[in-house]
């Protein structure tokens, strides 16, 4: 299972997609192996699980697409998630001649898997067809476009308006064949079983229980390719994982050190960069979410070091109070918040915020102006079992303040759709981990997102929304110049550290579990250069990366 999304089609597919994946500690993994050696030059991956055997969809717009479609189908440059950089792809680069602009060069010398050569026209046709078919556009792409054109071995977008962070997201669209494409009746519903793509890898031999995907031998960089064969069970539970010679995972496994490393400890290796941050989003259209006081108290009685000990077993860091995924975006933290904006638990200080809220202890119980007893409810998704820990844990601390504290745990659809509707009161989410410091914040604070209670959205869960902030994040987008954007940016996050549209507590892990028996140059903390995760589109830079062991 995955965890964290912009307004329309793109974000409750992006933003739940990062909470999803942040989550995915809570779902683990559970895919069954099948004893795959990697000496013939095969690599075995939990990274695609069935339900519980696998359907043959490889639609790369499909949101139920097999995993591996990202394995196949490449965008114009694939951006790394955790400091923002892009890697060019089937674009060569881009240029932008000023805020409206962006030229993309395409990269030539490329071919289908069927052996037709690819073009710019295939990048239009592929942009065109979302257009036509708006279910299709999951990244948003057309919110930021107004028109685009082939001019020689370039695309032109002209956006819809001053939109200097656009790029970042065209960045990211897979691009298709035309040739195959436009004659296929219902894209929305194609399940495209014989995926013909550009990238590293074709699909070989698929069963409900176990697919395989070859070396795509015309690849263009093929020369880049080090792993013959990729083999993904079904079904890979966390005892398969440990037991059975992995070469790569995605998973949250409890005692990672005694587990996982102890099966192989001359191999087995394992990352877990943060990539995003987990927090509790406040009702802000409720009282008494809406009083910035109330929301300073409970800032202020949570200890965020013992929240991530209990609910992640120590590997990950409490989260600042900035907005900013760090230590990722540690260059645009701003230098005017107190500690970095950290906010140390202080329950006076909690006290002096809730009395200024209008509430006062009598007892043992925080209680309002008539005697009764502050209640809040926390809503977090059911089988997400490292934020159940961490909200037992809030649970506790607030309880300690005199707060009569219930968590509620709905289905993950269900928390998905309630989050979406500001059907809660407080809900534990995730949020940020783009590897844009734009993006994040605006899917944070933009008052765009703040639709009314019970319809839905996907950015700005707890409906904050305010002009000058609003203002703000106009400027940055379309801002080119990267001191007045940082300058911005500090602005918002002192906006995240005043106003509390959402309570920070920690980093959720990207939970990469790797060997280097047969394969070697895994991203790592010493060589970042890509996430660790077998989703989206970040695999293919490990996948060009990788050596064969020696």
């Amino acid at each position: 299972m995955k965890h964290l999304r912009r307004r329309g089609t793109r974000t409750v597919l992006a933003v739940i997609g990062v909470a999803a994946v942040l989550a995915t500690s809570a779902c683990s993994i559970n895919t069954a192996k099948s004893g795959a050696s990697s000496a013939d030059g095969s690599m075995l991956i939990a990274a695609d699980n069935g339900s519980p055997t696998f359907e043959r969809n490889f639609n790369p717009f499909s949101t139920s697409k097999r995993v591996t479609a990202t394995y196949m189908y490449e965008p114009l440059q694939v951006i790394n998630t955790l400091d923002g950089k892009a890697t060019p792809f089937l674009a060569t680069g881009y240029t932008q001649p000023d805020a409206k602009t962006i030229i993309y060069t395409i990269r030539t010398g490329v071919t289908w898997s069927d052996g037709v050569e690819f073009t710019p026209a295939d990048v239009a046709f592929t942009f065109d067809l979302i257009k036509k078919t708006p279910a299709l556009d999951n990244k948003g792409m057309w919110q930021h476009i107004e028109s685009l054109e082939v001019d020689g071995d370039t695309v032109v977008f002209h956006l819809s308006s001053e939109d200097v962070p656009a790029a970042s997201i065209i960045d990211q669209q897979l691009i298709v064949p035309e040739h195959i494409w436009k004659d296929v009746a219902d894209p929305l519903t194609f399940t495209n079983e014989d995926p013909v793509a550009t990238g590293p890898y074709v699909l070989d031999e698929f069963t409900p229980n176990q697919y395989t995907l070859k070396k795509n031998e015309t690849y263009w960089q093929a020369d880049k390719v080090a792993v013959e064969k990729l083999v993904l069970p079904a079904a890979n539970s966390q005892l398969d994982v440990v037991n059975n010679g992995y070469d790569w995972a995605y998973a949250f496994i409890t005692d990672v050190e005694g587990t996982w490393v102890k099966a192989d400890e001359q191999h087995n290796k394992y990352w877990f960069p943060p990539g995003g941050t987990i927090a509790l989003v406040p009702n802000l259209t409720k009282a008494p979410y809406n009083d910035v006081n109330f929301r300073q108290g409970l800032s202020l009685a949570l200890d965020r070091a013992k929240i991530a000990t209990d609910a992640e077993q120590g590997y990950v860091d409490a989260a600042g109070q900035s907005g900013l995924l760090l230590p990722n975006q540690e260059a645009w933290l701003s230098a005017d918040l107190p500690d970095g904006g950290q906010v140390a638990q202080d329950s006076g200080a909690a006290l002096a915020a809730f009395e200024k809220a209008g509430y006062t202890m009598n007892g043992d119980k925080l209680v309002d102006a008539d005697g009764a007893q502050v209640s809040i409810n926390i809503m977090t998704a059911n089988g997400y079992t490292d934020w159940l820990q961490g909200l037992q844990t809030v649970q506790s601390q607030l309880g300690a303040m005199g707060i009569d504290v219930k968590l509620s745990q709905p289905q993950p659809a269900a928390y998905y759709e309630s989050l979406g509707n500001g059907d809660f009161d407080m809900a534990m989410t995730g949020f940020g981990g783009s590897g844009s410091v734009f993006q994040d914040m605006n899917l944070l604070l933009n008052s765009e997102f703040a639709t009314p209670v019970g319809t839905t959205t996907t950015g700005n869960f707890g409906r904050f929304s305010n002009a000058d902030t609003d203002a703000l994040l106009a400027r940055f987008k379309a801002s080119t110049d990267e001191a007045e954007q940082k300058n911005i940016a500090g602005q918002l996050e002192q906006t995240v550290y005043d106003q509390l549209p959402v309570i920070s507590m920690f980093y959720g892990g990207l939970w990469g579990l790797y060997s280097d028996a047969n394969y070697t140059g895994w991203p790592s903390a010493d060589d970042p250069y890509a996430p660790p995760n077998t989703y989206n589109s970040t695999p293919l830079l490990i996948l060009t990366h990788l050596e064969k062991a020696k």
